[in-house]
């Protein structure tokens, strides 16, 4: 509350550490549609709710959303007023730290052997809220921050190889195995989100028959191969409108659609409104 208090502007506030973000909304807000990076997503205060595909994931004060695979979704603040406001910390995992405090283990946990769904919701306590509340307590002291940071950020790798969903950390950190796999197809899409792009090439890339690679790719990320290249671009086209100016046409072929009245009908359906009604409200909101 002090921190969000003393920020100009609005949340997102984006601290001098470049992987720790504070969020507060005083108000229930529309869903908010962004790329999620693997993080924890942190409630401090409040409810958030964050949706994957067909899977949607509501997490409270005292929980946190652990996001292990780069995807689209969209989050949604469900409990928040003025006088209790939403406050949040998202933390963006250092998958390089990760695997390198797992090297460190005598006793490495085991690999969780079920490809499941790269989200889920745990609850978040103990040496993790510490670890956690320090890194919050460093931007009063700037000048701390390039000594002590990096073995906070060591530390809460540590608990997470550690603690109750050890085996899905450990999957992360691992560069050989089925998930690794998915995650270059998903790279591959988002730097490829606007071409023409097969079913059959993805799976060249995750050496996976294209059935076996569909059913994978749905496990980890709770949509389809397509679903999740037309959210990109879908998301891409948002930005281009809206902080580029671009005009609705010119975003839909920059993204790959070759039907401006397609791109339309698709953006209705994802955003619940037409691009340029949507446009025009993210303008004004803000003014």
């Amino acid at each position: 509350m002090r921190y969000t208090e003393a920020q100009p502007g609005q949340s997102p506030f984006f601290t001098c550490m470049e992987r720790l973000t504070i969020l507060r909304s005083d108000h229930q807000r529309r869903a908010n549609h962004l790329i999620y990076k693997p993080s924890l997503c942190i409630t401090v205060q409040g409810t958030k709710s964050a949706t994957f595909g067909d899977q949607c994931h509501s997490y409270s004060a005292g929980q946190a959303l652990l996001v292990s695979v780069e995807m689209p979704g969209f989050g949604t603040v469900t409990e928040a007023s003025p006088t209790e406001p939403y406050l949040g910390v998202i933390l963006e995992l250092d998958l390089a730290t990760l695997r390198a405090v797992a090297s460190e283990l005598a006793d490495l946990p085991r690999p969780s052997e079920t490809l499941s769904c790269g989200v889920f919701v745990t609850d978040f306590d103990g040496p993790l809220t510490e670890c956690t509340l320090r890194l919050v307590r460093l931007l009063d002291t700037p000048g701390a921050i390039p000594v002590l940071y990096p073995s906070i950020m060591r530390e809460i790798s540590y608990w997470l190889l550690s603690g109750p969903h050890s085996g899905e950390i450990v999957r992360m950190t691992l560069t050989n195995n089925h998930q690794h796999r998915i995650l270059q197809t998903i790279h591959f899409l988002r730097d490829h989100f606007a071409e023409s792009i097969r079913i059959g090439d993805l799976a060249a890339i995750a050496q996976l028959g294209p059935s076996a690679f569909h059913r994978q790719f749905k496990a980890v990320t709770s949509m389809t191969p397509l679903q999740y290249q037309k959210q990109l671009r879908l998301m891409e086209a948002r930005r281009l409108m809206t902080a580029d100016a671009t005009n609705v046409e010119k975003a839909a072929f920059q993204v790959g659609y070759e039907s401006p009245s397609q791109f339309s009908r698709e953006y209705g359906r994802m955003f619940g409104i037409s691009p340029r009604r949507d446009v025009n409200l993210l303008r004004s909101t803000a003014a």
